[in-house]
């Protein structure tokens, strides 16, 4: 291998090295090689290094910042694989980590630390591992079956009871926007966001361009103003939701966000679960994100994947942090 250049991004260098490279060996790094662009100061900052062997690009690396979750930079490094286990991989982490360095010291950023995703038993797994990454979050898809849990029964088992408990809301509902959001601060403490406006949540999972079509809660007991020996006045707040996004197929599983309450008890929010589980995937199987921070999800699907009532739909992701 001749003596190495390095340079920053430029035009056509995607095309230039997918040519190289080749289909992307994970589905996670598919995705970073999108984050492959020319350097920016502002939304997000981002440093791009590319590799040249006698004039033609073979590796990049590109480091940048999120505005959610500020605390770490995503890293990303890819080599072509005539090229891998000479160190290449290496120096362009080394080169990129200056490049943080000096855009802290610049105070263009407010961290150094890294972050990265692979799928696990990868070669970029394995790359990541012995640079000194170590696992922050797992994350799976899974795809739970119809029928997969047993229907609830809510009070005296009459419509109305159900009714009470079982609420479809718009997707713009001040009450559903304020409870999804701070579910999503509570499952990623590991990866902090800080508190999330209601513009940002609604950006992020409810806005239509999100796919957002509808969203279903359940909720407490009816509560009274006036105790118990008067009839309720007001609806039990929301202990868990579930927001369903259009596939555009309907052959195809329904991918929907559930959530809790993150101040309900373990048990409780672990029950109210299940319960709206059961509900929404009673007639068609539903896709959903599970992390192993999703404490009360988790509870409820991993029994299912023990059964087969549940399964694992693609490779796993790993979030690596130094």
């Amino acid at each position: 291998m001749a003596e190495l250049t390095f340079r920053p991004w430029q035009d056509g260098d995607d095309l230039a090295l997918n040519e190289i490279w080749g289909d992307a060996d994970t589905s996670q790094a598919g995705q970073f090689r999108a984050a492959l662009a020319e350097e920016s100061d502002t939304n997000p900052w981002r440093r791009t290094i590319v590799a040249e062997d006698q004039g033609i690009a073979v590796a990049a690396a590109v480091v940048y910042s999120t505005a959610l979750h500020s605390e770490r930079l995503w890293v990303f490094v890819e080599v072509a694989k005539d090229h891998r286990r000479a160190g290449l991989g290496a120096t362009l982490l080394t080169m990129v980590r200056r490049e943080a360095d000096g855009a802290l010291a610049a105070g263009l950023i407010g961290t150094t630390s890294l972050r990265t995703k692979v799928a696990p038993g990868s070669a970029g797994a394995a790359f990541a591992e012995a640079c000194g990454f170590a696992e922050l979050q797992r994350s799976r898809v899974v795809e739970v079956a119809p029928a997969a849990l047993t229907l609830p029964v809510f009070g005296d088992g009459s419509e109305d009871a159900a009714t009470a408990r079982i609420q479809d809301l718009a997707t713009g509902s001040v009450e559903l926007t304020d409870v999804v959001g701070r579910y999503y601060e509570s499952v990623h403490a590991w990866d902090p966001t800080g508190p999330l406006s209601p513009g940002i949540v609604q950006r992020l999972f409810l806005d239509d361009l999100t796919g957002a079509h509808g969203a279903i809660v359940l909720r407490a007991e009816p509560e009274s103003a006036f105790g118990s020996g008067v009839a309720p006045s007001k609806k039990g707040r929301i202990q868990a939701f579930a927001i369903s996004y259009s596939q555009g197929n309907p052959d195809v599983p329904t991918e929907v966000f559930l959530g809790v309450e993150p101040a309900l008890p373990v048990a409780e929010a672990s029950d109210a679960v299940r319960d709206l589980l059961a509900l929404i995937a009673h007639q068609y199987p539903v896709l959903l994100e599970l992390d192993d921070s999703m404490a009360a999800v988790g509870a409820v699907v991993n029994p299912l994947l023990e059964t087969g009532a549940a399964t694992v739909r693609g490779a796993e992701t790993l979030v690596l942090g130094d």
